[in-house]
C-alpha cells in the first residue's frame, strides 16, 4: 500500500447510522473538532447582540437538550451554547477513551479557548457541575459566574437511591444491568429515569416524554453508550477520592467566579443537606432551594431558575464581583424573612409552582 492510500478500516469499527439527535424550534447544533475529540454544540441565537456569552454542561447520561428549557428562557439575557461531552448525546467518544473529571472539564477548556468566547457564565448540572466547578477552579479567566444545578460533589454519606448509579463505575456491573435490562422498552427505561431525575415525574409533557423515548432509542443504537456511562460514571467516582489540591470540595474553595447554587429538595442523586456544605465551600456564592424539584431543576423549573440566575447576575454585576453582604433584592413573589444566623441573607420566593428559598452571600 502506497502512503497516500488510506488504512483499510475493518466494518466493525465504522459506527452505526442512527436517527438524528432532535434540533428544538429556534436550536442550532453543529460539530467542532479539538485536538482528540469532536464535540457537538447547540445553541440559540440570541435576542439581540452583544449579550453576555454562556455555556452549559449537561450530567451523566444527559446530553446538550438538558438545557433546552432553560436556554429558551435566558435567550434574552445570554449568548447560550451548550456542549455534548464526549461520549454523550451527539459527540463521538474521545479518541483515547478518557472519561476523568480532568477529561471532561479538558474537553470544556479546549472548547473555550479555540472559540475565544471566554469568559462565560459557566452552568453545569450534576456530573457537569464537577466538571464545570474543576473549569472554574483551574482557568479564572474562562468563568464570568458559575451556575451549578445539584452538582455531583464528594459526600460521605450518599442517599440509597443514588446507590444504583454509582454502582455503574464497578467492572463488570454495566455487563449485568444491559444482560437484566435487554428486555426493557425505551418507554420503561425513560420512565424509570425520570422517576429517579425528577421531584415530580408528572411535569413531564406527554410531547417531552416522546421526545425522550425517541432521543434513548437512538443511544441504545450507539456502541459506545454503556461504555461511555460507566467510564464517566467510575472518573466521577475516582475524583471523589482525590486529596490534595485535586479534591473537589478544595477546587470549590479556590473558584472565585460568583457561584450560584441551585438545590432540589426531592433529588435523589446528590443529597440536599449538601446544599448548605456547598453555600459555605464556594466562597461568593448564592443558594436557590427548590423543596418540590428533584436532580434536574433547570429542567422542572425553568422559569424559576432563569428569574433567580437573572437576579443573581444582576446583583454581581452591579457590584462588580464584589460580595452582597447586607444588600437583600426581592425577586418575582420574593419576601425578606431577615438575616440568617450565619450572617446570610434570606428570602422565600414562589414561580412556576415550586416554593423556592434564596439565600445571598
Amino acid at each position: 500500500m502506497s502512503s497516500t492510500e488510506l488504512p483499510f478500516v475493518p466494518p466493525a469499527t465504522v459506527l452505526p447510522k442512527v436517527a438524528p439527535v432532535r434540533v428544538g424550534e429556534g436550536e442550532r447544533i453543529r460539530s467542532v473538532g479539538l485536538p482528540g475529540i469532536t464535540l457537538t454544540v447547540r445553541s440559540r441565537p440570541p435576542a439581540r447582540e452583544g449579550l453576555p456569552p454562556a455555556l452549559y454542561v449537561h450530567g451523566l447520561g444527559g446530553s446538550s437538550q438538558n438545557w433546552s428549557a432553560l436556554m429558551e428562557q435566558l435567550e434574552g439575557d445570554v449568548d447560550g451554547e451548550a456542549v455534548d461531552l464526549p461520549g454523550f448525546g451527539d459527540s463521538p467518544p474521545p479518541d483515547d477513551g478518557n472519561y476523568s473529571i480532568t477529561a471532561h472539564a479538558r474537553a470544556v477548556i479546549r472548547f473555550l479557548d479555540a472559540s475565544g468566547r471566554g469568559p462565560v457564565h459557566l452552568f453545569g448540572n450534576s456530573l457537569g457541575g464537577a466538571v464545570s466547578t474543576r473549569v472554574a477552579a483551574v482557568r479564572p479567566d474562562l468563568v464570568r459566574t458559575l451556575t451549578l444545578v445539584s452538582p455531583a460533589l464528594p459526600e460521605i454519606r450518599v442517599q440509597r437511591t443514588a446507590v444504583p448509579t454509582g454502582l455503574l463505575a464497578v467492572p463488570g456491573v454495566a455487563g449485568l444491568f444491559t444482560r437484566y435490562s435487554k428486555d426493557w422498552t425505551a418507554e420503561q427505561r425513560v420512565r424509570g429515569v425520570t422517576a429517579l431525575c425528577y421531584g415530580d415525574p408528572g411535569r413531564v409533557t406527554p410531547e417531552g416524554f416522546r421526545y425522550a423515548v425517541e432521543e434513548m432509542e437512538r443511544r441504545l443504537q450507539l456502541p459506545y453508550f454503556w461504555d461511555a456511562m460507566t467510564r464517566s460514571a467510575r472518573g466521577l467516582v475516582n475524583a471523589y477520592t482525590l486529596g490534595g489540591q485535586h479534591a473537589l470540595w478544595r477546587q470549590a474553595e479556590r473558584v472565585l467566579a460568583p457561584t450560584f447554587l441551585v438545590y432540589g429538595g426531592r433529588d435523589q442523586l446528590v443529597g440536599f443537606r449538601m446544599a448548605q456544605k456547598a453555600a459555605r465551600a464556594f466562597r461568593d456564592s448564592r443558594l436557590l432551594t427548590l423543596p418540590e424539584a428533584g436532580h434536574v431543576a433547570m429542567m422542572e423549573y425553568p422559569e424559576t431558575v432563569a428569574e433567580a440566575f437573572r437576579e443573581f447576575a444582576a446583583d454581581r454585576a452591579t457590584s462588580d464581583g464584589s460580595v452582597g453582604g447586607s444588600d437583600r433584592r426581592d425577586g418575582s413573589g420574593a419576601s425578606g424573612e431577615g438575616a440568617s444566623g450565619d450572617g446570610r441573607d434570606t428570602a422565600t420566593a414562589s414561580g412556576d409552582g415550586a416554593d423556592a428559598t434564596t439565600v445571598g452571600s
